[in-house]
């Protein structure tokens, strides 16, 4: 019984990992509004070493349609430039020899349908990582049964894991349907 507890903890563990895994992605999704956190992510070669861009430079956003980099040291002005455009965020990045500037244009329709889309592609793919839990977890309770584990038990506890799954797939939904809202929302 006490092992069927624990599977049942490390799939609700394995479920909230994965949510936070979707909601960090979807921030990464712009909405037409300038967030540092849209630049999360990229990596910067800092005297050889790729390090995240939050860490060699300060983020901040300006207004609603710009970001603001400033690195630690002037002398990584064209690789953060370089870095932002190879990151295949659509973003055109300049800089005045002090610091980065990213003007973010307001997005067109067509734009916002395919952001959308996106949105809805990251969703599934949340869905899929949190029905794969449920049956991976489903499996090793189903191994319990053939070590002498109580049918009785097995079931219950997979009743509980469907509950966990049908939980988790329902906040995903939420999360995905105000994301879609804001980026539709003009």
């Amino acid at each position: 019984m006490e092992e069927i507890k624990l599977f049942l903890d490390d799939a609700k563990d394995s479920m909230h990992k994965t949510l936070k895994h979707l909601e960090s992605e979807l921030l990464k999704i712009r909405a037409g509004k300038a967030q540092p956190s849209m630049l999360h992510g990229i990596m910067v070669d800092y005297y050889g070493v790729p390090s995240p861009l939050e860490q060699v430079s300060s983020i901040t956003t300006p207004d609603a349609r710009s970001l603001l980099i400033k690195p630690w040291e002037k002398k990584l002005i064209a690789d953060i430039e370089k870095a932002i455009r190879d990151s295949n965020l659509g973003l055109n990045p300049s800089n005045d020899g002090d610091s980065v500037r990213i003007n973010i244009p307001p997005l067109t329709e067509e734009r916002r349908k395919a952001l959308a889309k996106q949105v809805r592609a990251e969703g599934e793919s949340g869905k899929v990582g949190i029905r794969n839990i449920r049956k991976e977890t489903n499996e090793e309770l189903r191994k319990l049964l053939k070590e002498g584990a109580s049918e009785d038990d097995i079931k219950g506890a997979e009743e509980k894991v469907q509950a966990l799954t049908n939980e988790f797939i329902a906040k995903i939904d939420e999360i995905l349907g105000k994301k879609e809202v804001e980026i539709m929302t003009v």
